[in-house]
């Protein structure tokens, strides 16, 4: 193999840069960092007659920054090695092969920074966040959401009052659960229909507008037929499981949709949860904002159930962005200035209940949609009574009136900090 070392290389605008996490197996980082640059790219673990000088020279990765205290190394790759537009071929080369060198303990994908050529050749989000605020009329508050629950065994008809329980409750978006497709209890079409019919009888009753967020989930040409169903049967929003249809499909539905697209982030902890291996959450909600979802699940920020942090997504004060990105104040990755690519809603879920708004805000921001499952759904008075302890929740958050003297007058909020507590 050759050498890549290069420290005294000065990344190009076109350049993709990528930043590892690497424990080497019985050779030194250097070393390591060589072969992952050489494997990702042009080369192979020994010298290859078919190599040419004039090809590496042209092609070839440089290895520009080593951290021994912190086994991290940086590569600058050429454009000129991905396909634009071509979020499969880019994760094949860069997060291939090399996870599978034997020269390695393990490798982490930390972060990546994407020349301009490149996030240009993506669609990114249709609607992002403001197309979204406007769909639903909400210009100056986070957004509330809630998952159907249970996630399987409920009847259309049952699913789509549940739904129904939780918008006249103060919901703005219903979610399908991240393995509800269509089942022989819940077909897919008449789910649609019926929750639709419920949605429109929400808006109706409420004067607020609601999404409807359904698990299009699928092989990808029964997606897009699905996609084409919501729409023609007046539904706002759809929902992916971005990681199990994989990059090619979502790119798929992304070219075909008219409706923006929540994104179900289900399986990422088994590439993320390992700190030492994988790929962190921070490079997938990059790659899901560069094909272009409008809104992503990133956790609690450790308030909820899920395992993990959101402070990789939320903060990039990180050098490999401030010196290879465009310079912006805002320091969540969802909503930084990124070649004209929309900003992404944050979407905080998984174990989260009302009184956990107040902190939830304060953390994440203005910008996010709230997902409450079992947060509603096991309010002790029913859904409904869920519902409007999490928008009293909210009020009172926005109102910076400390939680508990809000519950003093909102029984259902009352009721929720009883069953619940306040998170400290």
């Amino acid at each position: 193999m050759k050498n890549y070392i290069d420290l005294g290389y000065e990344p190009q605008k076109n350049d993709l840069i990528c930043e590892y996490l690497v424990q080497p197996l019985r050779i030194s980082l250097t070393e390591a960092a060589n072969h992952v640059a050489g494997e990702s790219s042009i080369d192979t673990w020994t010298d290859i007659q078919t190599l040419s000088e004039s090809t590496r020279q042209r092609l070839m990765p440089h290895v520009f920054y080593i951290n021994n205290k912190t086994n991290t190394t940086r590569i600058a790759y050429h454009s000129d090695l991905f396909e634009k537009g071509n979020m499969p071929q880019i994760f094949s080369s860069i997060a291939g092969n090399v996870f599978g060198l034997k020269s390695l303990k393990s490798l982490r994908l930390q972060d990546a920074s994407f020349p301009k050529n490149m996030v240009n050749s993506f669609q990114g989000p249709r609607m992002g966040i403001r197309g979204v605020r406007k769909l639903l009329n909400i210009h100056d508050r986070p957004m509330i959401g809630t998952i159907v629950k249970p996630k399987l065994g409920l009847t259309p008809k049952q699913h789509a009052q549940v739904a129904y329980n939780a918008w006249v409750g103060g919901v703005d978006c219903v979610k399908d659960d991240e393995n509800l497709t269509s089942m022989n209890f819940n077909r897919f079409n008449e789910r649609v229909d019926l929750t639709l019919r419920m949605r429109d009888k929400a808006e109706l009753e409420t004067g607020e507008r609601k999404a409807y967020m359904p698990n299009i989930t699928a092989e990808a040409s029964e997606m897009i037929k699905r996609l084409h169903y919501v729409h023609e049967r007046g539904g706002n929003y759809v929902m992916v499981d971005i990681l199990t249809v994989g990059w090619s499909a979502l790119q798929t539905v992304r070219n075909h949709s008219i409706l923006p697209i929540h994104a179900h982030r289900a399986m990422h902890a088994a590439l993320t949860k390992n700190q030492e291996h994988g790929i962190s959450m921070l490079f997938l909600a990059k790659v899901a904002r560069l094909i272009g979802v409008d809104s992503l699940h990133i956790g609690t920020a450790r308030i909820g159930k899920m395992g993990g942090s959101v402070e990789e997504v939320l903060s990039t004060e990180r050098e490999i962005q401030r010196n290879y990105i465009e310079q912006d104040s805002e320091n969540h990755m969802l909503r930084q200035k990124w070649y004209g690519t929309k900003p992404v809603i944050a979407v905080a879920s998984g174990g989260l209940q009302p009184a956990a708004l107040p902190q939830l805000i304060e953390r994440m921001g203005n910008n996010i949609l709230c997902n409450f499952g079992g947060g509603i759904h096991a309010h002790p008075d029913g859904t409904q009574a869920g519902a409007r302890a999490a928008r009293q929740a909210l009020d009172a958050a926005i109102r910076k009136i400390p939680i508990r003297d809000y519950a003093e007058r909102h029984a259902e909020l009352a009721a929720a900090i009883k069953k619940w507590g306040v998170p400290s």
